[in-house]
């Protein structure tokens, strides 16, 4: 109290901490028997007010400043009696907020980890720590800093590390007013998960075929090493403005994404396959040109494939507008041009395979294909001593058969009976009844042949 002898003003509590935006009652008194007047002075909001002679209290509502102080007061024996106090405000950490962290943090650089506590306070009082998981990283109080100071920051500068993928970083803030007679009050923010990835410097390794034909199908593929977590790495696979659908595997950090690649005649020239891998926002890219072409078989036709002996045989052998074409080794004149034979064709020429190959010059290679066909002769039936002897000797006793095989197309029946018509049964024993001669005829639809052959018995 604020003593003027033998009279003082007193006020309670003179020292009040309170919550931000709660009230409180403040008891202004004295001892003087018999005041003049009396108040109690505040720019605080006030709600009610009680008297007497020689006290009156009054509730103060709404307190929301970080420090004010009221002053009590009474007129006694033309002096002024006069009590100050001091009301401080507290605010728990309701907002605890962690700065997002970045999409994807890259392994073995630093990242910033930043906690914001607006309001609380006082902030010699506030406590923060950044956490990953449960482990504490960093723990800083605030003591020593004005009364009136409120809310709090915290920021530390962390290496990210290949075990941090997926890992929770939070902030925990603790509000100390033991001291002052009130509880320890705590709040944590949401965590914030990080991510963090490893991404090479070189490019993806990209296999594919240098030449693609119309319509053919061709693997390709493309591999990455040293990715983490390769799990999350996407991958393009594009031939011109075409898009592949790779198969992607996995094993520890490798990626290969492998795929079929196949174009139509409006892509063909040159073009680019592409292969991009993309991890933790970032992109590795790597290229290869291609050559679309165009190259069909080679065509073989025959004017007639199954010809009579004698009559004249047309082969043509017609490739590809750029393809330049051989026939039976003579080429043609120009590419796209094409070669013909005719042949009068005999007996030699039946079952006559002819080869038409096709080239193509196709980005500084040589390109072949070819095709082939099958010459069939018609002939009427030949018997000759290959296949009927004139002469024939059999021990008698044993089974024997006579029968002559003849050349022809379509192949001929062969019948062999003596001149009386009366044929040999097969597989029949030879007896001395058995020797003699034989009139044997080959039949088929484009004539006969006939062979008299001699049988002896010994």
């Amino acid at each position: 109290a604020v003593a003027q002898e033998p009279f003082w003003a007193d006020l309670q509590p003179r020292v009040a901490l309170v919550e931000r935006g709660g009230s409180l009652w403040l008891n202004c008194s004295t001892n003087c028997p018999r005041p003049e007047r009396g108040g109690l002075e505040t720019s605080l909001r006030r709600n009610g007010t009680q008297r007497g002679l020689r006290w009156l209290a009054r509730q103060l509502v709404d307190i929301r400043e970080p420090e004010s102080q009221p002053v009590c007061f009474f007129r006694c024996a033309r002096r002024t009696l006069q009590a100050r106090g001091l009301i401080r405000t507290f605010q728990r950490p309701d907002r605890v907020e962690l700065v997002p962290l970045p999409a994807w943090q890259p392994v073995g650089e630093n990242f910033t980890l930043s906690c914001r506590v607006p309001g609380a306070g006082p902030r010699g009082s506030l406590t923060l720590s950044l956490l990953r998981g449960t482990q504490e990283l960093i723990r800083r109080g605030f003591s020593g800093e004005p009364p009136r100071a409120r809310g709090a920051v915290l920021t530390a500068t962390v290496l990210a590390r290949r075990e941090d993928h997926g890992a929770n970083f939070s902030c925990r803030a603790e509000l100390d007013l033991r001291p002052h007679g009130l509880g320890l009050f705590a709040n944590s923010s949401a965590p914030r998960e990080l991510r963090t990835f490893a991404l090479p410097l070189d490019p993806p390794h990209l296999t594919a075929p240098r030449l693609l034909e119309v319509g053919a199908e061709r693997p390709v593929s493309c591999s990455l090493d040293g990715l983490f977590p390769a799990s999350e790495a996407e991958v393009y696979l594009a031939l011109g403005d075409q898009r592949l659908s790779p198969d992607v595997t996995l094993q520890g950090d490798a990626l290969r994404a492998t795929a079929t690649a196949t174009a139509g005649h409006e892509h063909e020239g040159t073009r680019q396959l592409v292969c991009n891998v993309t991890l933790g926002g970032e992109s590795r890219e790597t290229w290869e040109n291609v050559t679309v072409y165009s190259f069909p078989a080679p065509r073989l036709a025959l004017s007639d494939p199954n010809a009579p002996e004698g009559h004249l045989v047309t082969v043509t052998c017609t490739g590809g507008a750029q393809a330049r074409v051989t026939l039976e080794g003579i080429p043609a004149a120009v590419p796209g041009q094409p070669v013909q034979l005719q042949i009068n064709v005999t007996e030699d020429d039946d079952k006559r395979d002819f080869f038409c190959d096709a080239a193509l010059e196709v980005d500084g290679e040589t390109l072949s294909k070819n095709e082939s066909a099958e010459l069939r002769v018609l002939y009427a039936p030949r018997l000759d001593d290959s296949g009927c002897p004139r002469s024939w000797t059999w021990p008698e006793g044993p089974e024997q058969t006579l029968r002559c095989e003849a050349r022809g197309n379509p192949a001929p029946s062969v019948h062999c009976a003596r001149p009386d018509g009366a044929a040999r049964p097969e597989r029949q024993r030879v007896s001395r009844q058995d020797a003699g001669t034989y009139q044997c005829v080959a039949t088929n639809a484009h004539g006969t042949d006939s062979r008299t052959v001699t049988v002896g018995v010994e």
